[in-house]
């Protein structure tokens, strides 16, 4: 009942990426969930177009995993592992190595997408330093991209809004984003064009001398920022180049990893192997916190077989692998494969991406982009302002009885992949009269 009870006070709960004033003047909550649909704490029912926060990939409030955290919290709430550890921790570190691209299976515990993204810029510059090349500091991220909001992913990171109010890190530049509305609207999949646009990382190399980057990070799918997937040959290009010259290969994976684009990780569905991987979200189907960064055994055997004796990497958080994240992730991962959810998901993207391009002939829509099981719908500016449109079609989805995300003037969508074909005309039908509602 405490989950539906509602709040005595919208004051003192500081939001985040929340228009306060406008959200606590009319609030909209959420009161509780199972599997497609979250009720508010009156009892609407509402379906789950984004998979909580593109996290809640096997649905809401499953049995398994909820049984896990609480056998967990009544056997070991808490273990420290900084000269310690507990069993399911080392057992969901060689789960998740077995799901990664071969080679990557050093896995580094963290909190969140912000916190793992922070730890692979780190584990990318003690790399280098380990094998006397601390000289390379550099990083490179990407324009409209989003990395979390920590110092390091909001420095590398490259949406405006979330860099402008803050300090960004030294030594870091950014490539050009990949997308081109003129020659890739109403895409299916990867657009055709775009891969040459992999070649300005040679012009940054040129520019700062190929001695002096760490690494190269980008999302191999682009989601906060309106989903922007890889033109064709475009990460090809990226691994390429890094590889000729030294420079470490970061795929942003916390909201691609673990099912979304139909494989367990983009790098599997593209085709493309980097060097570091950081995700979350999935991991533990949005039930527990909790990060991760899966390094490549070379990465992994250059900082800790160079070091002093005594700690290699000094870095870590006090929840570093906690033992009811560790028991969520265990659970989650045996949902996923017992279930085949990630199969699912590559089946289902041909029907939904369907759905999806079905609705261009709406008022003020000027694109569409497909790719895996995730959408994004992009709207003409309104007269009012910047992401007004969008934010108004988020609202009338969700008093229409659906769940989805505005980000700027783009709807995107990410339903768990436990969604039906039915489901999916329901969430079409749905966001059609939401869209008109608003014109």
């Amino acid at each position: 009942m405490a989950t539906t009870a509602p709040p005595n006070d919208l004051a003192a709960f500081w939001m985040p990426f929340t228009d306060n004033r406008g959200y606590k003047a009319n609030p909209r909550m959420l009161g509780r969930a199972r599997d497609m649909h979250y009720w508010t704490p009156d009892g609407r029912q509402i379906l789950d177009g984004t998979a909580g926060l593109w996290c809640v990939n096997a649905g809401h409030c499953r049995e398994p995993i909820t049984q896990a955290i609480q056998a967990s919290a009544a056997a070991l709430d808490f273990a420290p592992t900084f000269q310690l550890a507990h069993p399911s921790v080392f057992r969901l570190a060689s789960a998740i190595g077995a799901m990664t691209p071969a080679g990557l299976d050093r896995i580094f515990f963290t909190n969140s997408g912000s916190e793992a993204v922070d730890t692979a810029l780190k584990i990318a510059l003690a790399y280098h330093r380990a094998r006397g090349e601390g000289q390379r500091t550099r990083l490179i991220g990407r324009a409209r991209a989003y990395h979390g909001v920590n110092f390091g992913g909001t420095s590398v990171g490259g949406i405006v809004g979330n860099r402008k109010q803050f300090l960004s890190l030294p030594g870091v530049d950014h490539l050009p984003h990949t997308y081109n509305r003129a020659e890739q609207a109403f895409t299916r999949g990867q657009p055709e064009w775009g891969g040459h646009l992999a070649d300005a990382l040679e012009d940054l190399v040129n520019l700062h001398g190929p001695d002096t980057i760490a690494a190269v990070i980008v999302e191999p799918l682009a989601g906060s920022t309106g989903v922007l997937p890889p033109p064709v040959g475009y990460l090809e290009k990226l691994r390429e180049i890094t590889k000729q010259r030294g420079i470490l290969l970061i795929f942003d994976e916390v909201i691609t990893g673990f099912g979304r684009l139909g494989a367990p990780f983009a790098a599997q569905a593209f085709g493309v192997t980097p060097d570091v991987i950081a995700m979350a979200k999935g991991l533990t189907n949005g039930a527990v916190p909790m990060g991760a960064v899966a390094a490549a055994g070379f990465v992994h055997d250059a900082i800790v077989d160079n070091a002093a004796p005594g700690i290699e990497l000094f870095h870590g958080y006090t929840y570093s692998g906690h033992p009811l994240a560790a028991a969520a992730g265990l659970a989650t991962l045996e949902i996923y494969e017992g279930e085949g959810l990630f199969e699912r998901a590559a089946a289902l993207a041909a029907p939904w991406a369907d759905a999806i391009h079905g609705l261009r002939d709406l008022p003020n829509v000027i694109d569409i982009r497909t790719c895996g099981f995730v959408a994004g719908i992009e709207f003409g500016a309104s007269s009012e302002g910047a992401g007004v449109r969008a934010r108004k079609i988020f609202h009338h989805a969700f008093d229409g009885g659906l769940l989805v995300r505005a980000t700027g003037d783009i709807i995107a969508l990410s339903p768990p992949l436990i969604c039906t074909e039915a489901q999916i005309g329901e969430i079409a039908d749905r966001l059609r009269a939401a869209i008109l509602a608003v014109g």
